[in-house]
């Protein structure tokens, strides 16, 4: 379900400068051509790394350096390979250890603001966080943040993820393909809608929204509490990939009253619709079931393919407030591993869900959505449950990466 990510230890030049080159064949299994194909590279092998290059014969490829254990060491490096149909790439990469990462055109955002009381306009808040931490007893950590929570999007997607004990992933739909979220702060303005930006379209109550992970009680999911420490913070902003960490201190899980901590780690790349949803814990948790699924929207379509994807469409106001809000039209859905899957529940009134255990201490799955509202997008249940399978078969089917010997 993940990525593929490769460390190289081979094909390696030293040259001035300690400058290490190297390459890698990309290459695509199906026979659709595919662009955007995320190529993450572990540079745990190649000491430190300030800053890196990478060609594809002689044109450079944007590249993003990322320090996931936010320890100012580079963990990571990655680019997007566009390929044809069973097509193979041949990518140079240069690793050096001085400078900065070069700059490229930002496809993702990301944002976390408290609110400024001197600021009148909702999409004009500017008291910039990159973390913050509650206490567990923290009494209202839902409005702490100006958004209730860190937002994110790609060109075709806009998420929030709500800072309280659900940690609901709300969603903001589009019209076009572009970025919104640094414009509109997910409360867009009357001269912003007349201008073609997009709002909130989903109302997501106590549900799992969009594939939010919660307890199991053995019938019924439970909220993330009580915890001792909640956190919110972003990992990387750009400008190829987001990613977003919620860390959960002190989780008294539902059934075992075991507290373990507990990391969800959210990944959104540019060009992609769909968001990875990758769980650490800090210890095996393979003794307690956990949860998520979709909110079951009013009225919706529901489709299964008995194997980990399900999905929904279907149509509802996003807000209690009816006057002021129309009702949406939106598809969302959920990808998950059979090695994880437990159960996938009946339908109730309020989610799809399954009943989920990881796998020693991890587990991963994807959740994607689109809005009726879009220009580029999908316009029924048919054609949302017919992209659906072609994703799968994608997602199930990522680029092959292989060294290159000298």
């Amino acid at each position: 379900m993940k990525y593929l990510i490769i460390a190289f230890s081979l094909c390696l030049s030293m040259e001035i400068g300690a400058q290490q080159t190297f390459k890698v064949n990309v290459y695509n299994p199906l026979k659709m051509e595919r662009s955007d194909q995320p190529v993450v590279l572990s540079l745990e092998k190649y000491g430190e790394v300030r800053s890196a290059l990478v060609k594809c014969g002689e044109q450079e490829i944007p590249c993003q350096l990322d320090d996931i254990n936010l320890d100012e060491q580079f963990d990571e490096l990655c680019f997007f390979a566009d390929l044809k149909g069973k097509e193979q790439k041949t990518y140079t990469i240069s690793l050096f250890s001085e400078g900065e990462p070069r700059p490229y055109t930002a496809r993702v955002y990301a944002e976390m603001v408290m609110r400024n009381d001197k600021v009148k306009e909702k999409n004009k808040h500017n008291n910039f966080v990159s973390s913050l931490t509650v206490r567990g007893d923290c009494a209202n950590s839902y409005n702490l943040l100006h958004h209730h929570g860190v937002d994110f999007e790609s060109e075709l997607n806009g998420i929030r993820i709500y800072f309280d004990k659900r940690q609901t992933l709300d969603l903001y739909g589009k019209f076009q393909k572009r970025l919104e979220l640094q414009a509109t702060q997910f409360y867009t303005q009357d001269d912003q809608k007349k201008e073609g930006y997009g709002d909130d379209v989903l109302w997501v109550g106590n549900t799992f929204g969009l594939g939010a992970f919660r307890g199991w009680d053995g019938s019924e999911p439970t909220m993330i509490d009580p915890v001792k420490n909640r956190t919110q913070r972003v990992v990387s902003y750009g400008p190829l990939r987001t990613i977003i960490e919620i860390i959960d201190q002190g989780w008294m899980l539902p059934v075992s009253k075991k507290r373990v901590n507990m990391t969800l780690r959210y990944t959104q790349y540019a060009g992609h619709r769909d968001t990875d949803v990758d769980i650490i814990f800090n210890q095996d948790t393979e003794y307690e079931l956990f949860s998520t699924g979709i909110i079951n929207v009013k009225g919706s379509d529901e489709f299964s393919d008995q194997q980990g994807l399900r999905a929904c469409w279907g149509t509802d106001y996003p807000s209690t407030d009816t006057v002021k809000w129309s009702r949406e039209t939106v598809g969302l859905g959920i990808l998950i591993p059979r090695q994880y899957i437990v159960s996938e529940e009946k339908a109730n009134k309020d989610n799809y869900a399954f009943v989920v255990k990881p796998k020693g201490r991890t587990m991963n799955y994807k959740v994607v959505y689109c809005s009726d509202n879009e220009t580029f997008g999908m316009h029924s249940a048919k054609e949302w449950f017919d992209w659906l399978k072609v994703w799968r078969n994608e997602v199930d089917s990522p680029v092959i990466l292989s060294s290159v010997q000298p």
